[in-house]
Parts: C-alpha cells; structure tokens; sequence
C-alpha cells in the first residue's frame, strides 16, 4: 500500500511535532478561507454572532434605551426610526425627581386613582361624627392651608380602623375628591420587590412622586400587613422598608409645606408597630353603622332596582340585621334583588324583558337573610372598643 509506505518514509519528527497553537480569530480566518470566502477583516470580525439589540463594529454606536435630548435631531437613529422624538423623557420635569429610577417613577403613577367622578359625604351612609371630625382636621386644612399654619396645622398621618367593610376605603377617596387632591391607593404589594433594597427605594419614590403632586393623599389599606410590630425573627428587607416608611412619614410631618396626608386603614390596629402608631397623630375608629345608616344604605339601593318595600319593610329589614357592616348590607341587598330573576320558570329565562320582572319584595329580604349573615363577630368588637379606648383620638 503506497499510503503506508509513504507514512513510513515520513520522519518520525514530524510525526510527534505538536500543533501550533491557533487563536479563535485565526481558526476563524483559516474556515473562512477553506469556505472560499476572503480573508476576514477586523471590522467584521464577530458579525454572525449575537447581539443584544445593538451593532457590532468600530462605525457602530450604543443607542441607550432612554430618550435622550439630543435624540430630536434628524440624523439620530433614534428619531428615524421612531418618527417625532419626546426631548427630554430621559430627565425628570421636576428636580424632586431627580436620581429616581423612571420605571419606579411610573410604577408609582400607575397608583393614582381618578377623581373625575366627584365623591361627596352625603354618599357615605351613617358616620356622621367620623365625617364631622375628618372634615375639621383633614379636608379644611388642605383647602385653606393659609389659615391653618402653625399650631393649627394638619396631622400628616390618619390611621383608620375599625371592622372590615365599615367604609374606610370610601372615606379616604372621599378625602381625597373634597380637598381636591391627587389620590394614592398603595397597598403593601406595590411597595415590595424580590430585590433586595427595590422596596425601600419604591418608598422613597412614593413620598417623591406624592411632593410633586400636591395636595396629596396617600391611602395605604391593610396597613398593619406593612407596619407590622418589629421582632429578631424578621427579615432584614422588611425591617428596612419599615424604617424607610417611617423616615419618609417623619419628613411629611415635619415639612411645613408639604400638603400631603398619609391615611393608613387596617382591621387590626393591634399589630401596628409602636413607631408606626405614634406618627398617625389621629387614629379613628369607623363603627359598624347604627339602625338609622342601615335604613339609608337600602334606600339608597333599592332606590335603583324596582320593589315594592314599604316604610314598614324597611325597618323591619333594618331590625333584623343589627350587627352587620356596610358591605354585608350591600351582600343583603343584592342577594335580594336575585330572589325576583329565581322565581322566573327556566324556560321563559330567554324570553322574558326586564320590564316582566316582578319587582323586589319583603319575601326576598326574608331568604337573603338566611343566606348573608353578619360578618362581624361580638369579641371582634371588644378589642376595636378597648383599642379604642387605648390609643383612640375619640376614645370614649
């Protein structure tokens, strides 16, 4: 075989004579040209690998992902692509707002709430010395700041408390829609991150984004799940959002100022820490509604259904339901109004118009009643009684 004895004739140096050594751009070179292709330069050199939205080369340039100011040019490529460029959009408006993270800036905005729809007093049924106190400490002060200055100055912190569905929520939105000002529905969720350090910095950006929109409110419901009592076992990143909180809440009330009004609402005030506590200067307790508010919240609904509830029907109804909160006499009524469409046969359920729906009856309210029952338990209303009495800015 003429390949064995030219592999024999071979020195055995050559043989055993190691590989040089090949970069990865020589081997690169060396399988472009074995290819057919030209030799490759340095300017193309990495041009079929991957690239993270950006071009490879000397020529190219980084196109940051934020807007910048000189991106309304006509040659950027930012402007070309895009059509008419927004100058500016990289930088804050407001010098507040400066070193903040813009994504966290617009998380924060995301939270506003809209107050085109007027809320007044007269919609929440009952409370009438919640509403009287909230209007003289709260609503006042912020329309005339000018007057209200020095001793007579707004508490910068309002907690609520009270048994659930008692209309803490409402009261905060109505706050917000008499003072006329930007209303901030956070809850515990918005302000933590699964990165470490993010949650305190969302603190920070809240209180930041609320300054530049005075008047502000700042409503944080289920409040204690976020200002809960500190302990050894807790986690460091909690322990720091609550201190951040803290800080933030202290610079709210000492800034003169600043018109912005933190409203915390909780079911369970006992578990608030004690810092915490002591910066809600005005802690205000939101009963269950008495006869007389239960009376107007089924007026004020059925007044939009069609029944034939008399004066009568509507304070044996009222009787009836002693202990119940605003929302389970809101689950009462709407369990009745279904007691009309149950009594209509299956087969004429196509077929039948609203206007051949029986109107709403004392029958009704009868069958609800066996199926929504009060919420609120009578050892529940023992500790929001001694809490009150406790720590309460009304306590009796």
């Amino acid at each position: 075989n003429r390949k064995q004895e030219d592999e024999e004739d071979d020195p055995p140096d050559d043989r055993n004579k190691p590989t040089p050594f090949k970069t990865a751009k020589d081997q690169l070179l060396i399988n472009q040209q074995k290819k057919g292709g030209g030799p490759v330069s340095g300017a193309n050199y990495g041009a079929g690998k991957k690239s993270l939205g950006t071009r490879r080369g000397p020529a190219s340039k980084f196109i940051p992902p934020v807007l910048s100011r000189d991106s309304d040019q006509p040659d950027s490529p930012r402007s070309s692509s895009r059509g008419e460029s927004q100058p500016g959009q990289d930088e804050p408006v407001d010098e507040r707002l400066k070193g903040i993270d813009p994504k966290m800036i617009e998380l924060i905005n995301n939270e506003i709430m809209d107050n085109s729809s007027s809320l007044t007093w007269t919609d929440i049924a009952g409370l009438e010395f919640a509403k009287k106190t909230i209007q003289e400490i709260v609503v006042w002060p912020m329309l005339r700041p000018d007057i209200f200055t020095g001793l007579r100055g707004p508490p910068k912190g309002l907690l609520l408390f009270g048994p659930p569905g008692t209309g803490k929520t409402l009261i905060g939105k109505c706050i917000a829609s008499q003072s006329k000002s930007t209303f901030f529905c956070i809850s515990a969720s918005s302000l933590t991150s699964k990165w470490v350090g993010e949650g305190e910095k969302m603190v920070r950006t809240l209180f930041a984004v609320a300054r530049c929109h005075q008047p502000a409110v700042i409503f944080i419901d289920e409040i204690d799940s976020l200002l809960s009592q500190r302990s050894d076992s807790e986690h460091e990143s909690s322990r720091r959002i609550k201190t951040e909180f803290l800080v933030q809440l202290d610079g709210a009330a000492t800034e003169s100022e600043d018109r912005i009004l933190v409203i915390g609402a909780t079911n369970r005030p006992q578990e608030i820490d004690e810092a915490a506590r002591r910066r809600f200067v005005k802690r205000l307790l939101i009963p269950l509604p008495e006869a007389v508010a239960r009376r107007q919240i089924v007026i004020n609904l059925m007044a939009q259904q069609k029944s034939d509830l008399t004066e009568t029907d509507v304070q044996m109804i009222c009787d009836k339901t002693e202990g119940y909160s605003g929302a389970d006499m809101t689950n009462l009524c709407r369990e009745a109004a279904l007691g009309p469409i149950r009594s209509i046969p299956f087969e004429k359920m196509e077929t039948i118009t609203p206007d051949q729906v029986r109107p709403i009856q004392l029958s009704d309210f009868e069958q609800a009643l066996l199926q929504v029952r009060a919420s609120v338990s009578d050892k529940d209303l023992e500790l929001y009684a001694q809490w009150n009495q406790t720590y309460g800015s009304f306590g009796q």
